[in-house]
């Protein structure tokens, strides 16, 4: 046998050089390690499988035959009797209420004549309320506490109450009103939205419209109006686009919102 050919064979090999190796004992030689190994993992993997059912099976008996932990009946104490002779406790202290000022006697303004007018029923004086507040009686107090205010009496007076003034309209305020988006934003929307008349069209007349109206505390508009009326059916047109605008930024005075005048000069020219 040649030496290369004789250190690449195994010993079946060698024993079989010559004879017919389609022969079973050849076949049966070469193939068994891989029938041992085939026949070691089955029969490993058997016995993991019964082990495993195994325990589980003793697993599944121990909670069957379980006994259901036992029921302890448990007897509680009568509770004592109500004895109705025992007072109830006490309420819990409550803070003493403030000192208040002393009180002078306020007398509802009545028209009477001066000698029917009694002693008690003069209202009190100006220097009777520098350290007093107006009350319905004239009682002692502290000066330093608190004002009890006016006790709501409508008396049977006539007295006269006023309506309460309305809003100051202003010319010129710290922080002016502005159209969202600024003044080119404003004259943007007057372009876009502004319609020349058919009347003046036709009649070739053209010119500038001032509208003045008023910006809001919330920035609406209301008071529109035309100072100096052209005609031809513009000053309608620039009143009906001022009325259309959207909400401006309201004016402040003082970092409050108020109502503030304002004018806008829109032109008609034809082209």
């Amino acid at each position: 046998m040649d030496i290369n050919k004789l250190l690449k064979s195994d010993y079946l090999d060698i024993l079989f050089e010559g004879r017919n190796k389609s022969y079973g004992s050849y076949d049966l030689r070469r193939k068994y390690p891989e029938r041992m190994k085939k026949s070691g993992l089955t029969i490993l993997a058997l016995c993991i499988l019964g082990l495993a059912y195994n325990a589980y099976a003793n697993r599944a008996k121990a909670v069957v035959n379980t006994p259901p932990p036992p029921v302890i009946e448990v007897k509680l104490a009568e509770p004592p009797p109500i004895d109705d002779k025992i007072p109830p406790p006490p309420p819990p202290p409550s803070e003493p209420p403030p000192p208040v000022k002393p009180t002078v006697q306020f007398t509802p303004p009545e028209i009477k004549k001066d000698e029917e007018v009694k002693e008690d029923e003069k209202p009190a004086e100006q220097k009777d309320l520098k350290d007093a507040a107006a009350g319905i009686k004239t009682q002692a107090g502290d000066i330093n506490g608190i004002d009890p205010g006016i006790i709501d009496n409508p008396g049977t007076g006539t007295g006269i109450v006023e309506a309460p003034a309305a809003p100051e309209i202003f010319k010129v305020v710290e922080q002016m009103p502005e159209f969202p988006g600024g003044e080119a934003a404003l004259y943007k929307y007057l372009a876009d939205n502004v319609r020349y008349p058919e009347k003046a069209t036709n009649a070739g007349q053209q010119g500038t419209v001032r509208v003045k109206f008023v910006v809001n505390e919330d920035g609406s508009i209301s008071n529109v109006d035309v100072g100096r009326p052209i005609g031809y059916g513009m000053d309608d047109e620039a009143k009906r686009v001022v009325q259309s605008m959207p909400k401006w930024r309201p004016g402040k005075n003082n970092g409050k919102a108020v109502k503030v005048y304002f004018q806008v000069p829109i032109k008609f020219l034809l082209q």
